[in-house]
């Protein structure tokens, strides 16, 4: 094998308290297809951005061609033909397929020879097999289109390691294998092509050699015919998870609170079918681009689906509005707390009766700040959120107790259903363990919660149900007793066969 084109060697990337890589070492060679698998949160947006110079490493050394290098920003590392292409096309929509492909070369002065450019391009596009009409404009162009104009974009700056990070995750069967074709027709003119994804029958399908990483450490590197789809799962999975708490089965009640029969949404999820019980914590697993986010925003009413029925508390509902799903007792805790949840530069009092603001203002709509703050410093003590007082404010406190303050604005509004969308991503352990025992008080108290979440430890140990998804569709709903990790990831990679419709 020839020498490595790019390197990491012990490579740590520290965020202040978080450790996303540890010690990372991994070699691409020119001419393969190498493959990087891992959970959601495992380290590989990090190693990419490290790839590419977006991030500097805290420790260690990329080296290319077997000499370190100090990358100051994507600019560096495209001028020594490492590139990243990412599931969203980064094109110029008014510009066309000529155009976009040498939008970074205008120095050379192609924009102004319209017969070279296009010649160059036509070259570029017949390299990568796929034919364009190179006069079009790329905003009336296929995802997988777009994806090959920024692959002749980077051909056309002499790459020499392409990262495809999630690149099938929004095509269809179709475009998935042309672009696939499009990554083993580059690797055997030497490129050298970092291929991640969550399709586990892709990496089979078209890798060279496969890297599995698991809490930003390398687990392990293999040719692809010494590996099987389970050693790869249980090495993705392998993660001691004591830490993560026992499982303790909440006390599920005869009443049904959600029915979801048959739940569409065209184009995003399909067939969506489901009972959740008062007093159950139902979480729903699956990788990125498994559409259950866009399940929880159809039952807050913030996308309703298209067809298929809910009912709620025994009666139908169609939620049009996140109001109207508030009024019916319904809150949703968003993923994105700094975007969707809070108010940032605002204080833990006025973020948590932010939800519910009748509770705290007079007859003639004036704020009764004595009642704010009661309600402020009771929630403050019960979820235990560390801050001098409630006039903190939000953004100076830690991303755990943001967590409890956004929790504690929807607990204001005393819902019966709680949806809970990655409730402790970005938190520490002990925060976690905190967020996980609020949960479980709120379905204690008669609640029903929907936990959506992508780390498995926390899905085997909150779930007492766990509903599979995977490109949106349903696969299974797991007891926890029979679920295991290797059985959710298999069925979230498409390693399992879908639940058969009942």
């Amino acid at each position: 094998m020839s020498a490595p084109v790019l390197s990491l060697r012990s490579v740590t990337k520290r965020f202040g308290a978080t450790l996303a890589l540890d010690a990372m070492s991994l070699d691409l060679f020119p001419g393969e297809v190498h493959a990087i698998v891992g959970e959601n949160g495992a380290g590989k947006s990090t190693m990419i951005k490290t790839m590419t110079g977006i991030h500097r490493p805290t420790s260690g050394m990329v080296e290319i061609d077997g000499d370190p290098v100090t990358l100051t920003g994507p600019h560096d590392a495209r001028d020594l033909g490492v590139t990243a292409m990412y599931q969203e096309p980064m094109v110029f929509p008014d510009l066309d397929v000529a155009e976009n492909i040498f939008i970074s070369k205008t120095d050379e002065g192609l924009l102004q020879r319209p017969a070279d450019l296009r010649r160059r391009a036509a070259d570029l596009t017949a390299r990568i097999g796929m034919r364009l009409d190179l006069d079009r404009l790329a905003s009336q162009l296929t995802l997988a289109e777009q994806q090959a104009v920024e692959i002749a974009r980077a051909l056309s700056q002499d790459v020499r390691v392409l990262i495809m990070d999630e690149p099938t995750a929004a095509l269809s069967a179709h475009e998935a294998e042309q672009l696939r074709a499009v990554a083993v027709r580059l690797a055997r003119q030497g490129v050298a092509v970092v291929y991640i994804s969550h399709r586990l029958e892709e990496i089979f399908e078209i890798a060279d050699r496969v890297t599995v990483i698991r809490d930003g450490q390398h687990i392990s590197t293999r040719p692809i015919a010494d590996v099987t789809s389970e050693t790869m799962i249980a090495e993705m999975v392998g993660r001691e998870v004591d830490h993560f708490f026992e499982h303790v089965p909440s006390k599920a009640r005869a009443e049904t609170v959600l029915e979801v029969r048959g739940l569409a949404r065209e184009g995003v999820f399909e067939d969506i079918s489901f009972d959740l019980h008062a007093g159950e914590i139902l979480c729903m697993a699956g990788l990125i681009g498994a559409r259950r986010t866009d399940v929880a925003l159809a039952l807050f009413g913030i996308a309703p689906a298209t067809s298929g029925s809910i009912r709620y508390k025994g009666s139908p509902f169609s939620p049009p509005s996140p109001r109207a799903a508030i009024a019916a007792g319904i809150a949703y805790v968003s993923e994105d707390r700094r975007k969707l949840g809070l108010a940032m530069p605002m204080s833990i009092r006025a973020n948590i009766t932010l939800a519910k603001l009748s509770d705290v203002l007079s007859p003639s709509g004036f704020l009764r700040r004595r009642r704010e703050i009661e309600i402020a410093r009771a929630f403050r003590e019960r979820l235990n959120i560390r801050a001098a007082d409630v006039e903190t404010a939000v953004e100076n406190l830690s991303g755990g107790n943001q967590q409890k303050v956004m929790l504690a604005k929807w607990l204001t509004v005393k819902p019966d259903l709680l949806i809970f969308d990655e409730p402790t991503r970005g938190i520490d352990v002990g925060a976690k363990a905190e967020v996980h025992q609020l949960i479980r008080d709120f379905v204690a108290d008669g609640g029903a919660a929907l936990v959506i979440s992508s780390d498995l430890p926390e899905v085997m140990a909150m779930g007492d149900r766990i509903a599979v998804m995977r490109e949106g569709r349903l696969m299974d709903i797991l007891d926890n007793a029979e679920a295991t990790q290797e059985r959710v990831i298999a069925l979230a990679t498409g390693q399992a066969p879908m639940q058969e419709a009942s």
